[in-house]
């Protein structure tokens, strides 16, 4: 089998209707997230359709930089390619990277970041390297998706025992959910408190120049299908008494969504407010379609205690996987 890549021969439209058929679209292969990181880095997007064997068999999105007529040049492709149904397997990774590395090979004056999206292991670093791939030491990556086919209450009974109490002391309180369906005011109240408490706990998290490019760029006239946006952003608030205690940035891309950044008071966690902001939201996103919710990166080095927080949410996988990608390659 042969394998192409279709670069940018496809409308929006015909974009957005194939992006749905994917299950677990990471934000980075989305189209506002292209958008996003073109307007802040100055990179430009590739939209590809994969061809194996006459058929279209996926999706992959690249950023790609350069001067001079390319010949300082640069191609990212972060946690891509995309496959449809019946495509994915280890030949068809395999016959994609190749395409990719003969037509973007390894020279001088040119950097290449590629983090494909599979499942980690010694069958993918082969296949990978086998692909004319290098890999990069020390760069595996960890998330966690949620999955909200279920029923509220197999969801429910999935959640580990703890994390279900939890969000039962937070059901006792006299707590409510406010919630924001844009990128404007709701977004920019957001940002502020993120900011304050990023800098009055000293964590590492996303940057709020990117996270407010992203905010905007899934706001901004997002195309529907049979009257269902493609993308969205969805910020829920938990409050008591007219005060934030807690909050969460979603994005929806396709039939998938993935939890961005959120904050919590002290007095938040007292009454577990960030497990109910959490909770809820799922709920809102299976609502509205969604049916794979990432959870965002997360570590066993610095950020121990929020990786056990959000495994919660999935049980003993009962609710969702947990996925190691192999890493950073060039």
């Amino acid at each position: 089998m042969d394998c192409q890549i279709l670069w940018n021969e496809l409308s929006a439209p015909q974009w957005n209707e194939r992006f749905l058929r994917i299950t677990r679209a990471p934000i980075t292969q989305s189209v506002p997230y292209a958008m996003a990181a073109a307007k802040l880095y100055g990179q430009r997007p590739k939209w590809g359709v994969i061809v194996i064997g006459g058929q279209e068999a996926g999706l992959v999105q690249m950023m790609e930089a350069g001067i001079l007529w390319n010949a300082i040049h640069a191609v990212i492709i972060d946690r891509g390619p995309l496959w449809f149904d019946g495509f994915g397997a280890a030949g068809h990774i395999s016959l994609f990277w190749q395409a990719i590395n003969t037509q973007f090979p390894q020279r001088f004056m040119r950097k290449r970041r590629f983090i494909p999206e599979m499942m980690d292991g010694m069958a993918a670093q082969s296949v990978l390297q086998g692909a004319g791939l290098t890999h990069q030491a020390g760069s595996a990556y960890q998330t966690l998706w949620m999955n909200l086919r279920g029923s509220e209450d197999d969801l429910r009974a999935g959640l580990k025992k703890n994390w279900r109490g939890s969000l039962q002391k937070s059901e006792r309180q006299s707590l409510s959910i406010d919630w924001s369906d844009d990128g404007g005011a709701g977004l920019e109240a957001f940002l502020q408190y993120y900011a304050l408490d990023k800098a009055a706990r000293g964590y590492s998290g996303a940057s709020v120049k990117m996270m407010g490019h992203l905010g905007h760029a899934f706001a901004t006239k997002s195309p529907t299908i049979e009257g269902r946006a493609i993308n969205n952003v969805v910020i829920a608030r938990v409050m008591q008494d007219g005060q934030p205690l807690a909050a969460a940035l979603i994005f929806i891309h396709g039939n998938s969504a993935t939890y961005q950044a959120g904050w919590c008071t002290d007095k938040g966690r007292d009454v577990c407010a960030n497990h109910m902001v959490l909770w809820q939201a799922a709920l809102r996103l299976k609502a509205s379609g969604v049916t794979d919710f990432d959870l965002g990166g997360v570590n066993d080095e610095t950020a121990a205690g929020i990786k056990k927080f959000k495994e919660g949410l999935i049980g003993k996988n009962d609710n969702g996987i947990h996925q190691t990608l192999p890493g950073i390659f060039s």
